[in-house]
Parts: C-alpha cells; structure tokens; sequence
C-alpha cells in the first residue's frame, strides 16, 4: 500500500483510520482508552477550535509538551485544519524553546503546564515576556495564543485552558472543518521538525504531507506492523521517529498507541505487561535499561514481537539478549535523519544478526544511498568497503531548512543529493554501516580518528558499559581524543589503567590521551550523546571520582 497515494495528507488519513478501523482501540493513556472512532472525532473537534481561532493554511502551530493523547489531538487537530506542524523538544529551556517559535513565527502554541518539576509556561514567561509584542508573550510578536494542555492557564490575555480552547470551535459546522481538510494539497508542508543540535545549531526541516506517508507506509510495511500490534511509544513525540514512526505509522496500520511521557524502565516494563505491548522501538540504550532491569523477570513481556532500534552501532549481544532472553522474534536496525523524513535504510525481516547488528541495512524503496568518494562527489562514489561521507537521494528528502536557503544549499546538491555529514561504508550487498559523524572525526598527527570506532573498541572493556570520544587540542599533535566513560557498578577502574589498556587494544593515534568517567553520558531526549556539551565541557550527570 503507498500511503501518499491512497491518502494524499495526513487529515485524510485520520478521517480514514477513523472509518477503517472504528471501534477498534487507537490510544492508551492510563485508564483512558479512545477507539479510532472516537479519535477521529476529538481530532476534528480540536481542528474545529483551530479554524474558530483563525489559523489559516500554512500558519505554524508549535507543540511543547510529553507523549500524551492530548499531543496526538491538538497536533493532529492543527494539521487538519491547515496549520504546518511545529514540535518543540521537551528537554528544551524556555530561552531554547522562545528560539523556535521565534524563527518560526508560531501563532498558535499548545504546551503542557508543569512537567518533570517545571513549569513550562512559566518558563517561557521568563524567556519571553518582555518586547514590542501585543501578545500573551510580548517577546514573541507573532505567537496570539497559548493553549496549556494540561494544568490552569494564567490570568492573562492569550492563554486559554485547553478545555476553553475546545469549546470555542463548537460553533464551526462539521463541514466547514472538512473543507479546510479537504484544501490541503499532499506536496503542502505537514511539519517542521528541528534536528537535534548536537553538532550546532537546530534548524527546521520542512517536510511534507506526501514525503511524510511515504515513507512511513514503507517503514510499517517493512517492519511489519499491524492492526492488532500494541505499539509503546517511547520515544518523543517532538523526534521524527516519536510521531512519525510511532502516531502516524500507527493509524496507517490501525495498531494501538501506548505513550510513554519519560523513558524509565520500570515504568516501560509494566507498560511493556499490562498492555502486552508487541511493538517497542527505542535506541540501544533504552533496549540495555530493560534487559538489564533487576525487576525484569517479574514481568510478562511474552506478546513483544517486534524491536526496531538504530545507532551508529548496535552490539551483537544485544540483538541476541533480545532474541534469547526476551524471545523477539523480529529485531530490526534503521538508519535516518531529519532531513530525510527520518528514513534512509533498513535492515528486513529473516536478516541474519550480524547483519542486523553491524549495518542499518538496505536503502528502502525509491531511495538512493551512495558514499562519496575522496573529492565528496557522488559522481564517483566509493567502492565496497571504502568509508566516506554518506549521501542520500529520494522523495523523502527535505525541501529545505525553514527560510535557510544558504544553509540548505550546503547540504544538497543541485542534483538532489543530500550530504547527511555522516560517515559509512556500504557493503557488497548494499548494508549500510554508519562509523561516525564527519564533525566528530579529529585528525592526530595526520591520522584521522573516528571516534565511533573508538568508542567501539572502549566498549569491550569488560568494566565499560559506554563511551564517548571527542577531540581536543594537542600542542604537538594537533589533536588527540578524550574518552568520556560509565564504569559498571562498583568497578575500580581508573583513568591510567584504562588508557594502559588502550595502548593494548588500539593503535597508538587512536589511544585517548585522556580519560574522564561520569555517572552518564549527556543525551538528548532522541537518545544521541551532545558531544557539544562535552565539547565544552558541560558533562552529563557528574564526574566520578
């Protein structure tokens, strides 16, 4: 099934998962449970408060708030009445999230009201509550309205609850709503979604409706999700993989929605059993946590058939523990980037798990993946084997950063070609394996040092459960690494004796000429390690002595 074809944007798509698949459940959030039916209709009514608002097609509509129902509602509301999707990163500060709707011009903001011990409209406040505008935030002249999903709005002009928001669009005909569906054309933008910034600054991805449903009928298609697939979401909403991976291929195949706010294991496992959840895709780390949960074995996880994880690798043993010990029959590696709708390869189901663990896989289909050769052309790419930066060319590839067309301009080529800054080789039979950022790379006394491979090699210390490699200045030379670790539970091991080690294991110009152990590496909320902040410093959760 091609999902661009057979419902050209994704408020039709609504409308028809709401038909096809009814009384059937689409959403689970605690005691509440919506029936497809019943979401097709909050999501038309959420449409109907945005058209009695005013939004017009094409304004942008900003979310800031965790994997709720509410989140599927408003942002699936907004997209049906025409607005260009905006989410925006929970992990955000308020200054960081202001940035967003600044650049975007946001009209429309729904965000959540405390989470995680923060108020996020308070923040904002903060952020945002001093300028020229006339609006909620005078600092945000284009943003009218604030909608707090959950929580009290202020005593303040522009901040409206979410039930005050809803009840305004009572008032607009049911036809009215789907006219302004119907009005979306598939090649309109659906959303804006910022990369992750963990190499510079974030910038806006403008995808649209068709790329969109195209590429995540493929991706349910080669997963092999299903309609009665129980699907723990996990991942952010705010990330590609969150909404479009999780909401969206979910209503392509009619499977329940289980969101997860805040990854924690125990709260996973217990979702994992009492929803016999089957589908659970994650990075490693979040898959490691499970296994390794002392209170695991507690837990019912018999109906999880089908795992889907990417990085820039993924250890053996864990696609085998996976296998082995939960009994998945079905684990799978990907690889994608927000310009590219979040899909590039695939690994296929009956692939070996050497294969599933050492590449992402093939290029899917109506995609093209080539690695450039040594002048980064992708008119003469490498040969089998030979690494070099990865390019991509396809339908799913972006239309462009939002109003950035020099920025844009870098990254694709006049024919279409999209430099991913990434690093890999390609094997004989076309498996994709990603070795590093080209930023990350350093260069030691002439040598280039790929920290992911380092990292790899780090790993196999038996008292290392991860590692991160940067580089830093070297008077003589130029560069060398600094490895960042988490040493197992009450392990002893210190910096010499790991670098003593090294020298064992690697070859001298790769060796990390200094090393620092913390509690944990700093992530984003996606789950990939901000080596800007160790870069400069900033660390994750603390040093250890």
């Amino acid at each position: 099934m091609r999902g661009d074809l057979e419902y050209g944007t994704i408020p039709r798509l609504v409308r028809a998962a709401a038909g096809r698949y009814g009384a059937r459940e689409a959403v689970v959030e605690g005691r509440t449970r919506v029936s497809y039916a019943q979401l097709g209709a909050r999501v038309e009514r959420a449409a109907a408060a945005c058209v009695a608002y005013g939004l017009r097609p094409g304004d942008r509509v900003a979310v800031w708030a965790p994997n709720t129902l509410d989140w599927i509602v408003g942002a699936l509301g907004a997209v049906t009445a025409g607005g260009v999707l905006v989410p925006v990163n929970t992990r955000f500060k308020g200054a960081e999230a202001a940035d967003v709707l600044r650049h975007t011009r946001a009209r429309l903001l729904f965000v959540t009201g405390t989470f995680l011990g923060t108020s996020y409209v308070a923040a904002l406040r903060r952020a945002a509550g001093e300028g020229t505008g006339n609006g909620p935030l005078p600092g945000l002249p284009h943003l009218d309205r604030v909608v707090v999903l959950s929580g009290d709005a202020p005593a303040a002009p522009g901040f409206w609850t979410w039930q005050r928001f809803l009840a305004a669009g009572e008032r607009v005909p049911p036809a009215t709503v789907r006219a302004r569906a119907d009005a979306t054309a598939p090649g309109a933008p659906s959303d804006i979604v910022f990369t992750s910034g963990t190499t510079g600054s974030p910038k806006g991805v403008v995808i649209s409706h068709a790329q969109t449903l195209r590429a995540y009928d493929t991706w349910a298609e080669l997963a092999g999700l299903r309609e009665d697939d129980r699907y723990l979401i996990v991942n952010p909403f705010f990330h590609t993989f969150g909404y479009k991976a999780g909401v969206l291929a979910c209503l392509l195949r009619g499977a329940t929605m289980i969101p997860q706010p805040v990854f924690g294991a125990s709260t996973a496992l217990a979702n994992l059993a009492a929803e016999r959840v089957s589908v659970l895709p994650g990075p490693p780390a979040l898959l490691q946590q499970i296994l390794d949960d002392p209170a695991r074995a507690r837990h019912d996880l018999s109906a999880l058939r089908l795992v889907v994880t990417g990085a820039a690798d993924v250890p053996l043993v864990l696609v085998e523990r996976l296998r082995g010990e939960l009994g998945v029959p079905t684990v799978l590696t990907a690889y994608g980037l927000s310009e590219s709708s979040g899909l590039v390869t695939m690994c296929r189901r009956g692939d070996p798990p050497e294969v599933i663990a050492a590449t992402s896989g093939r290029a899917v289909p109506g995609t093209e993946v080539r690695i450039a050769g040594p002048d980064g052309r992708p008119t003469k790419p490498a040969g089998p084997g030979v690494p070099g930066e990865v390019l991509v060319r396809g339908y799913h590839v972006m239309s462009g950063y939002f109003e950035d067309p020099r920025a844009t301009a870098e990254v694709i080529t006049p024919d279409g070609w999209l430099r991913t800054g990434d690093i890999g080789v390609l094997d004989a039979y076309g498996n994709l394996r990603i070795t590093d950022r080209l930023k990350d790379m350093f260069v030691v006394g002439g040598f280039n040092a790929y920290p992911a491979e380092i990292e790899r090699l780090l790993a196999r210390h038996p008292d290392v459960t991860e590692a991160a490699v940067v580089g830093i200045p070297d008077p003589r030379l130029g560069e060398v690494g600094k490895a960042y670790a988490v040493r197992r539970p009450h392990s002893r091991l210190t910096a010499e004796e790991l670098i003593a080690w090294c020298r064992r294991e690697m070859a001298n110009y790769k060796v990390p000429r200094e090393v620092e152990f913390l509690a944990a590496l700093p992530r984003n909320a996606g789950g990939k390690v901000l080596k800007t902040r160790l870069r400069t410093g900033a660390g994750g959760d603390g040093p250890l002595p």
